[in-house]
């Protein structure tokens, strides 16, 4: 059912989840694993002209650290790659790019007005895709910093 598994990473905790849920159904399909990271082309044209390389190389090196994120969570092999552009954009055209069965994305799970006012990544991505995308909430951690429950949605 899935031979092409892509997850789409910044590094944050919203996506940690997300990681190990892609490679638990990629291991059950025995499908190949794909991390991509996105530096945002947008950040880095809003920035001062001479800051520019700086923070280019700054995403950049935080984007390596991501994919390594994943690639340790797996002892089985994972096809990394850096893009730079508008992330949802460059991660529908990487999906289409290798063939991809699935995206995986985390997402903070906001609701109401604050998704509308922050948008996300994630919300473009399930709009556009031209595969499905799995999204995986990150868990809430409750009072006694305990992990709470949380939503898995295709």
């Amino acid at each position: 059912m899935f031979d092409t598994v892509v997850v789409a990473t910044d590094g944050s905790e919203s996506v940690k989840r997300a990681v190990d849920v892609a490679i638990d159904l990629a291991n059950r399909f025995e499908a190949d694993v794909h991390a991509l990271s996105v530096v945002d082309a947008g950040e880095v044209d809003a920035s001062p002209e001479q800051l520019r390389s700086e923070l280019r190389t700054a995403l950049e090196t935080h984007a390596d650290a991501a994919l390594a994120t994943v690639e340790s969570r797996t002892d089985d092999g994972v096809t990394t790659a850096v893009r730079e552009g508008r992330p949802a954009a460059e991660i529908c055209e990487y999906a289409r790019e290798v063939d991809a069965d699935l995206v995986a994305t985390g997402t903070r799970g906001r609701h109401g007005e604050n998704r509308l006012l922050l948008g996300s990544v994630a919300e473009r991505v399930v709009r556009t895709s031209p595969v499905p995308v799995l999204t995986v909430r990150q868990l809430e951690t409750a009072a006694d910093g305990s992990a709470g429950e949380s939503d898995v949605n295709a």
